[in-house]
């Protein structure tokens, strides 16, 4: 079931924030970039999408930051596929 509604409860994002900080810097400054352009329009489902990508270790998440590889498993949903994207654009 799809949860599309604005992610508005404020401790939540805050909690994700701190769950984004990664060991490489450049992990670090896609991500700040992302939440400082979209964080006050995540949805309930960009949350659960960024919560599964940042499972992964941090080389796997450069690579598909920067588009060097693709998602697989259980990161090939469409919500992980739309957050990867948006960060692709940044």
């Amino acid at each position: 079931m799809s949860n599309q509604s604005h992610q508005a409860d404020p401790t939540q994002r805050a909690r994700l924030r701190w769950r984004a900080r990664r060991g490489l810097l450049e992990n670090d400054l896609i991500i700040e970039r992302f939440f400082d352009k979209h964080e006050m329009e995540l949805t309930n489902d960009d949350v659960q999408a960024l919560t599964v990508l940042f499972e992964e270790v941090d080389n796997v998440l450069l690579d598909l930051f920067l588009g060097r590889k693709e998602p697989e498993g259980n990161l090939d949903t469409p919500d992980v596929r739309k957050v990867i994207q948006m960060m692709r654009e940044l």
